[in-house]
């Protein structure tokens, strides 16, 4: 399904990144090799039809495509769609900084909704960045787009950075 809905964007499955890769290889290569499809995307990609398309150190893009099944009642998009791609751009943004042995966790997030997102509007972006990365804490801040450039939503993010090892219980 993943593969329909983004043609030519390379998978190699669906499922979890296994963690003694995460822990040996850290962030930014683990984003690039997942970004290759050398790596699964996350099962919640193909059910909320988003993916990523750019990663570098401190920067990540996703795009999405926002259907009838991310409705509300009202008919609009949930903006609990908006708040997944948008948690998934902050928080990728920030492992991209991590080092060998480290992990992160979302500890806080906001989220501006400034339009709403309609069936039928096309593809969006949410382009995240780097704000701060210390020892113990990371920030992050991200804006979704159409097509054209228009902001749809924007929002920043605080993670907690752990040992990767606190992940294995």
């Amino acid at each position: 399904m993943f593969q329909e809905l983004f043609p030519g964007m390379p998978v190699s499955g669906i499922g979890v990144l296994p963690l003694d890769r995460v822990a040996r290889d850290g962030g930014l290569k683990v984003m690039q090799d997942l970004l290759k499809g050398d790596l699964p995307a996350p099962p919640m990609s193909a059910t909320l039809k988003f993916g990523l398309t750019e990663v570098e150190e401190g920067r990540v893009v996703f795009k999405g495509l926002p259907t009838e099944e991310h409705l509300n009642p009202l008919g609009t998009v949930h903006g609990g769609w908006t708040a997944t791609v948008m948690d998934s751009a902050l928080g990728c943004a920030v492992f991209t900084m991590m080092k060998p042995g480290e992990a992160y966790t979302t500890v806080e997030f906001k989220v501006n909704l400034v339009r709403p997102l309609l069936p039928g509007m096309g593809e969006v972006f949410c382009e995240g960045k780097i704000v701060h990365r210390g020892r113990t804490i990371a920030t992050s801040e991200a804006w979704l787009r159409d097509a054209g450039g228009k902001l749809l939503a924007h929002g920043t993010e605080t993670c907690a950075i752990f040992p990767i090892d606190n992940l294995r219980r």
